[in-house]
């Protein structure tokens, strides 16, 4: 018997250093002044921004989950790191952070390094839409764990604030307004409810349109998640901003009730603004209800900002030059820290 390598096991050493190679090339296109070296290492430095008189180092971290199975469907790549950075760097905002480095983790049934180079493009995308640099990761050959053709994707987001700029919500009071900021569509939620409708109930394939859509399912289904980050630092720059949320699991009576006081609840308008078709589509074929279709999807608005009154027409303002699409959604009132929808 011939001597058994870690090949004949199913771990391909030459191509693990060929996909580092690979994107370490791609990684060189966020550096930021602070990073200190290169990917290659055995851990990644970056200085603290200078300036900063009480720095607070904010983190995160999160996956893509079963928006990949769409990717795999569709033998699309590109666009799932534009996700997993989303993901992580949109939750350092809701705190005032601004995104200073990402770190991502590949686990792969076999190692290709055309597909993990498309992969981490997208991720490298990603890091330029946030502002932050791929300072390292890891890749992991797993044909143990990983059926044939899949893989895992985790992600590493740290961003930087000064602690007397942290962002809590205490500040938040009966009477703020609520502004929320479009979404590009289902972001990376929810996907075990939309894939089970379009492609079990429906009987669609990713080549097919999307009903309501104007587009394929594949088309629609691997949107990916919008990054609000410069958008989120103009804000700060310019009005006086009292709580944040990412719009994500558990969408908006989910999340906005982690960032009000105890005292403090939420109403909002429905009518206050446009919710995508795909969600209409969903809704119908799936027959969802409403309680069910707003905690499962982020209907629309995929980030929301709490200002005081006198900051709303500011705060619409930069986020509107910054290129987002900005809605008045509804207001803090005194009672249950819950979401009412009028």
């Amino acid at each position: 018997m011939d001597p058994l390598t870690y090949r004949d096991a199913g771990v391909n050493i030459d191509a693990g250093d060929e996909a580092a190679r690979r994107i370490a090339v791609l990684a060189r296109r966020t550096v930021r002044p602070e990073v200190i070296g290169g990917i290659g290492a055995f851990a990644g430095f970056v200085r603290v921004p200078e300036g900063l008189t009480e720095p607070v180092l904010v983190s995160s971290t999160d996956g893509v989950g079963s928006k990949l199975k769409v990717a795999f469907l569709a033998d699309r790549h590109d666009t799932v790191g534009i996700d997993l950075v989303a993901m992580g760097v949109n939750d350092l905002l809701v705190h005032g952070a601004a995104p200073l480095y990402f770190l991502d983790y590949i686990g792969i049934a076999r190692l290709d390094p055309a597909r993990v180079e498309t992969i981490v493009t997208g991720v490298v995308e990603g890091c330029q839409r946030a502002g932050c640099a791929l300072i390292g990761g890891e890749t992991a050959e797993l044909p143990d764990l990983y059926a044939a053709g899949e893989y895992d994707l985790a992600g590493f987001a740290v961003g930087v604030v000064e602690r007397r700029a942290l962002i809590d919500g205490r500040r938040v009071a009966a009477g703020d307004r609520i502004l929320g900021l479009a979404s590009s569509g289902l972001h990376a939620n929810g996907y075990a409810l939309a894939r089970r409708i379009v492609f079990d109930v429906l009987g669609l394939t990713v080549e097919d349109p999307l009903p309501g859509t104007g587009r394929t399912v594949a088309q629609e289904l691997l949107e990916p998640t919008r990054i609000y980050a410069r958008a989120v630092q103009a804000l700060l720059r310019a009005a006086d901003v009292h709580a944040m949320a990412h719009i994500t699991g558990g969408g908006l009576p989910g999340n906005l009730p982690r960032v009000l006081p105890e005292d403090c609840g939420a109403v909002l308008r429905r009518q206050a603004w446009p919710v995508p078709a795909v969600f209409e589509t969903l809704r119908r074929a799936g027959g969802i209800g409403d309680a069910e279709m707003f905690r499962t999807f982020n209907m629309g608005l995929g980030y929301a900002v709490i200002v005081p009154p006198a900051e709303v027409e500011r705060a619409r303002q930069a986020l509107a030059q910054a290129g987002e699409r900005v809605f008045e959604v509804g207001e803090v009132v005194r009672g249950p820290r819950a979401v009412e929808l009028a």
